[in-house]
């Protein structure tokens, strides 16, 4: 399998096909798996994706980048290396990338998630003999709610908070988690507005075709403009600025798979926290091994070692590649500024 997939201090790399999955540095050809920038790093010399990317890929990479699109299922052929993007069930656009060389399959997941998401394609399973996975929240402590239960919750929060006369700021990284956390709101309660750089992440998901309710942009209004009984949906890094200043009384949430911890939710000083993630769980993670079979599982971004050592014991062949781990902070890994500063 190594004649596939190697693991370089650049990512990982295919030397027959002579390109980088995800790579961590820019490189001559990359190819990805979704458009967060931990995944898609600015200024490599080719991109190739998969086709629902590619309005994400344009807006945040470099003008003079070459673009190649896919879409979903539909094979390539790179130095002999056939290759192909699958639905990662992540994020708009998100893929699990198969790679085949002579009978051999691998797959690397990205990131990625089970179950639905009115925003993105499902997650599908890809028989193959290698599968590299993501084990950000790879930890039996970590099981999501069914997704219809936190948007409940959510919508409940700013029901409540709009009858005592305050404004709602829930937080979640522009791209990927906002637009899943809009397409649960309910626009009946209320009027809903965006930060500046979650509202570019809208526009790039409606010109996708993905439906979202109306949103207002935070900076297209009036400093005076009265916030009461409203839901701002914000990044991260807004959190605590004298940006929240002109939304008056305010009732704030992060939306994040962290806030299944004790003690996230003081950490992150928010008056509510919602288990929000575009990651699997512990189950899902377990299922998706089962479901894809592999022979061979190389873990990485997360909880490598704990994943790695509990398949071996249930008899799988694991190793870990990256022991990097993720925390909370990573909720502002898009690099997105407050308002105030980009509008």
């Amino acid at each position: 399998m190594a004649s596939i997939l190697q693991t370089t201090d650049r990512g990982l790399y295919c030397p027959v096909g002579d390109f980088y999955v995800d790579p961590r540095v820019p490189v001559n050809r990359a190819v990805v798996t979704h458009a967060h920038t931990d995944h898609a790093r600015w200024g490599c010399r080719h991109y190739l994706a998969a086709r629902r990317s590619e309005h994400l890929l344009r807006m945040r990479m470099n003008d003079d980048a070459e673009f190649e699109f896919l879409p979903y299922g539909e094979s390539i052929s790179v130095g002999g290396v056939d290759i192909s993007f699958h639905p990662a069930g992540h994020m708009l656009g998100s893929a699990q990338v198969r790679l085949e060389h002579r009978g051999e399959v691998a797959v690397v997941t990205g990131d990625y998630k089970l179950g639905s998401d009115p925003t993105c394609e499902s997650w599908e399973p890809v028989p193959c003999h290698l599968l590299v996975t993501e084990s950000t929240f790879g930890l039996p402590v970590y099981r999501w709610e069914p997704e219809q239960v936190t948007a409940d919750a959510i919508n409940a929060w700013w029901r409540e908070s709009r009858d005592a006369g305050l404004c709602c700021v829930l937080y979640g990284y522009a791209v990927g988690k906002s637009q899943r956390l809009l397409a649960g709101l309910d626009p009946s309660i209320g009027t809903i507005y965006t930060h500046g750089a979650v509202e570019k992440g809208n526009e790039a998901y409606r010109k996708t075709d993905v439906e979202l309710p109306e949103t207002t942009f935070v900076g297209s209004l009036d400093r005076k403009h009265d916030f009461t009984g409203g839901m701002v949906v914000a990044v991260p890094s807004a959190n605590g600025t004298p940006w929240l200043r002109r939304f008056g009384r305010i009732s704030t949430a992060m939306a994040s798979g962290w806030m299944a911890v004790r003690g996230a939710r003081r950490r992150r000083a928010v008056d509510r926290g919602f288990v929000v993630s575009d990651h699997v769980d512990w189950p899902s993670l377990l299922k998706a091994v089962e479901l894809c079979d592999p022979e061979t599982v190389w873990v990485t971004h997360g909880y490598s070692a704990a994943v790695a050592r509990y398949l071996q014991e249930i008899g799988r062949e694991a190793c870990v590649i990256d022991s990097r781990t993720r925390s909370e902070n990573d909720e502002d890994h898009s690099q997105e500024t407050v308002e105030g500063e980009e509008s």
